[in-house]
């Protein structure tokens, strides 16, 4: 899944970092090796 904008928050399924955009570059988040989910608010 591909970041789309600023504020958004992902999840790592695996070992529960989680990340909050402040600059969206469109690119994919990856850790552990596997793409990062988006929480929804």
């Amino acid at each position: 899944m591909n970041v789309e904008r600023v504020g958004e928050e992902y999840r790592c399924n695996i070992c529960g970092n989680e990340v909050s955009v402040t600059k969206a570059g469109g690119g994919e988040l990856v850790c552990c090796g596997e793409a990062m989910e988006r929480m929804e608010r």
